[in-house]
């Protein structure tokens, strides 16, 4: 546990819960996900009969999870879907199920420890009406939030559908994570080095801030909308220079979107995973320190390694310090 007067809360952790084979049929036989657990501490999620990504138990044991918070001082967890659960692509008579099981799953987890273990649902969004509903459901079974991907094939946030979504869970008062996904660019413009995760990934990320903005969406949502972007926001927060810059000169960039970009920070939120002070420091900068929020990607390896140690070596005021690590996320996720 930490040492800090205020609790430190990871908004953004991923689980992947022991789904078997013959579960993800149910979804896809050929390509759902599931858990092929090798030992007691290894294992392969799989994509039908292909291994997709090795990972190790901290994934699917709340136990494992709780004692490595411990180690790194972090007092409370939020838990979310690995994207590859995401089902976005499936008829909704499959993605409905599949993203309630999964729900389910997520409350089995947390109730080891549901003091310091909370969990973000995830929705069909390829069907609004069974995306809000689910979204409703899981927050009555104890979800905090919902995570959801920044784009649906080819409709960025800034979509009338997900709008829709999007206002609902402002008037249900349900936080919103957004995680990059299914990235831009392909095999052959990506082709390894983890590319995809390195360039793809803040790129995704920058344009579902940019589509809410550019478009005037925030003009159209409710103040109330609490939804903050994974990774410190990906690159939006080094280009907003560029972007100001081009809303001032070009009258295209100003079509919908009547106020300057930067503007609009104060309608969003951020977490901290960005690995470098200099990078801290100015996404703190730009978005206002009371709009980031420790975040790790736990347990990935791309995540921080030892959570929060990004957040307490800044050198920021304590004061400043405890809002990152745990205050924001209080107040932005009710907990």
């Amino acid at each position: 546990m930490s040492q800090t007067s205020t609790p430190v809360v990871d908004i953004h952790s991923h689980f992947f819960p022991p789904i078997t084979q013959q579960e993800a049929a149910a979804l896809d036989a050929s390509a759902a996900p599931w858990l092929q657990i090798q030992d007691n501490e290894h294992g392969m999620i799989m994509t039908g009969d292909k291994p997709f990504r090795p990972v190790y138990s901290a994934l699917w044991d709340s136990a494992r999870r709780i004692e490595e918070m411990d180690r790194s001082g972090v007092d409370i967890q939020l838990m979310c879907a690995t994207p590859v659960m995401f089902g976005y692509r499936y008829a909704i008579e499959q993605a409905l199920p599949w993203a309630q099981r999964m729900n389910d799953y997520a409350v089995e987890l947390c109730s080891h420890n549901n003091r310091r273990l909370k969990a973000l649902a995830q929705v069909p969004l390829q069907d609004i009406d069974a995306a809000c509903r689910e979204a409703s459901r899981a927050k009555a079974i104890g979800h905090v939030g919902v995570q959801i991907g920044n784009h649906l094939g080819d409709r960025d946030l800034d979509d009338e559908s997900l709008l829709i979504f999007l206002t609902h869970c402002a008037n249900e008062d349900i936080p919103i994570l957004v995680h990059p996904w299914d990235m831009m660019g392909g095999d052959n413009r990506m082709k390894k080095w983890m590319l995809p995760w390195l360039v793809a990934m803040p790129a995704e990320t920058q344009l579902g801030i940019l589509s809410l903005i550019m478009s005037g969406a925030f003009e159209r949502l409710p103040a109330s909308l609490k939804i903050c972007f994974a990774h410190g926001g990906g690159s939006f927060a080094f280009l907003l220079g560029r972007v100001d810059n081009a809303w001032r000169e070009r009258d295209i960039v100003r079509e919908n979107c009547p106020h300057p970009p930067s503007s609009y920070v104060n309608r969003f939120s951020v977490d901290s995973a960005v690995f470098d002070r200099r990078a801290l420091s100015l996404l703190v900068d730009v978005m206002g320190e009371e709009r980031v929020m420790l975040g790790s990607d736990y347990p990935y390896p791309l995540g921080e390694q030892k959570v929060g140690d990004l957040i307490r070596s800044s050198g920021f005021p304590d004061a400043r310090r405890q809002r990152l690590l745990g205050g924001n996320a209080h107040a932005f996720f009710q907990l």
